[in-house]
């Protein structure tokens, strides 16, 4: 990589814990050196980077990386060590902290620790197991992921949405509809559910597509040892990791995108074919042959096809084998189907279905019915005979976030009904726990004393009413979603760094 007039290295002040002012100037250091890396990436794409283990071990780096990693609740769950945020900060402090992390990164006795297995239980009895990280260990990996990202973000295609900056699920599913509905009329979807993705990637494979861009070899060994190592179970047995990336790692969802992007990237090559030269798609539906567009949010994947329900099967057959070839990965047959418009599908939580209204073909997205579900078991879970030695304002604190999330989340859709039935159903499931707390009262006493105006609250906190969230429908970006980036300052830093002492 051609060297940089940045500081990378040994004249790089350590400002963890410092005032804000200090925390500034990192970030702005951060992200010149991330809109560089991009620049250079974006305008290379064989090149590849041959020093940014500095980069990684860069006190600014570490520091806004602790920044980043101390603001997520998940800062407060340890790992095999035992340490959490809290730990750290009264015990050693976090200058202290880093300053032992950076030694040991720069002396190459860094090693992580194994991750401690937790389990989450699925619908239909099934557990998905993360991995924990210990509070160090996930502090390297944001050092490497805030600079790895910017390099890999150049490569990843536009319809790959899940864990990328400045992207959402709401823009799959924008493209979704932009596709299904005229004049595109993709009618056929394939529905790609890949067994086991997270556990079984490749290990060969992902690290042959980051060497095409990573030529740093300590910056590989530190890659290397975040995916082999072991995973401790509830019973305090260790296993090593051969395969997969674990859930729950800082570092795990780049580096699903770059083992995945082999997926993207042959079904991207054969939609830049089906559309180099204006009025080709036309032709091919013409001609009897199929146009098709993958859109992908992580291991979730669906495939546009406009042509026969054969030709979607023949589709299906052909993402089972760059899968199998590229990743070693396979579909599971069960899940991974056909589907027509018509008929609708899930996908992100939202159901898509084409419907006849006034005799047009309209394409709607709702919350699917899953998902609905699954609200709805949040809000019973919150409100049972169980919680009612909570006090009001403690129970809608915790209320309030759920429905407030998954009403922002669904609001892009025609969701105006399901949001007024939401309403009515957590109105009652409070009443109700109101009546169990207050020992069942008479119901002429409950609404003079706690549901005035059909109201519910106290001290100041009143439970949020999903029915006044407004439904508008998600404005489709398609190709045109700029990086962070792209729009980053790129002036010389010393002179950025002045505007933010300023």
């Amino acid at each position: 990589m051609t060297s940089s007039p940045l500081r990378t290295g040994e004249d790089a002040p350590l400002n963890s814990g410092a005032p804000d002012s200090d925390l500034a100037e990192e970030r702005a250091w951060v992200l010149h050196i991330q809109t560089k890396l991009h620049q250079w990436a974006t305008n290379g794409s064989d090149k590849r980077f041959d020093d940014l283990y500095n980069l990684v071990c860069n006190p600014a780096t570490l520091a806004v990386a602790w920044d980043r990693i101390k603001r997520n609740r998940g800062s407060r769950t340890a790992g095999v060590d035992g340490e959490t945020r809290w730990h750290i900060e009264r015990r050693r402090g976090a200058s202290a902290f880093l300053a032992d992390t950076r030694a040991t990164l720069r002396d190459r006795t860094f090693q992580p620790c194994a991750v401690r297995r937790h389990g989450i239980p699925k619908a239909g009895g099934k557990v998905r197991y993360l991995g924990i990280p210990t509070i160090r260990d996930r502090v390297v990996q944001m050092a490497l992921k805030l600079i790895l990202d910017p390099i890999f973000e150049a490569d990843f295609v536009a319809t790959s949405y899940g864990f990328r900056p400045g992207r959402r699920a709401q823009d799959a599913i924008a493209e979704v509809y932009h596709f299904a509905k005229a004049p595109s009329n993709y009618e056929y979807v394939v529905e790609g559910d890949i067994e086991a993705c997270f556990d079984r990637i490749d290990h060969a494979s992902l690290m042959a597509r980051v060497r095409k861009r990573v030529g740093d070899r300590k910056v590989l060994a530190l890659v290397k040892a975040f995916l082999t190592v072991g995973i401790m179970s509830e019973l305090g047995t260790t296993a090593r990791s051969d395969m997969g990336t674990p859930q729950g790692g800082i570092i795990s969802p780049l580096l699903a995108n770059i083992a995945l992007s082999a997926l993207d990237e042959h079904f991207e090559r054969a939609w830049l074919d089906q559309s180099r030269y204006t009025g080709r798609r036309e032709y091919l539906h013409h001609t009897g042959r199929p146009t098709y567009r993958l859109i992908r949010y992580a291991d979730d994947f669906v495939l546009m096809v406009k042509g026969t329900q054969a030709q979607a099967e023949t589709l299906k057959e052909e993402v089972a084998t760059v899968l199998a070839k590229e990743l070693k990965l396979t579909l599971s047959p069960a899940k991974t189907l056909v589907t027509h418009i018509d008929d609708g599908f899930d996908f992100l939580g939202f159901h898509i279905q084409r419907k006849t209204r006034n005799g047009k073909r309209v394409v709607y997205t709702f919350p699917s019915r899953k998902a609905f579900e699954s609200i709805k078991r949040r809000v019973k879970a919150l409100t049972r005979h169980a919680t009612t030695s909570l006090s009001l304002p403690q129970l809608l604190y915790r209320l309030n976030p759920l429905l407030r999330g998954w009403t922002n989340y669904f609001r892009h859709a025609a969701s105006k009904r399901t949001f007024t039935y939401l309403d009515h159903f957590s109105w009652w499931r409070v009443a109700r726990w109101l009546w169990k707390k207050h020992k069942r009262p008479s119901w002429k006493r409950m609404k003079r004393r706690e549901l005035r105006n059909w109201e519910i609250g106290e001290d100041g906190v009143q439970l949020f009413r999903p029915h006044r969230v407004p439904v508008e429908r998600y404005r489709y970006r398609g190709s045109r979603i700029p990086s962070r980036w792209e729009t980053a300052n790129t002036r010389d830093p010393v002179t950025a760094l002045g505007s933010v002492r300023a």
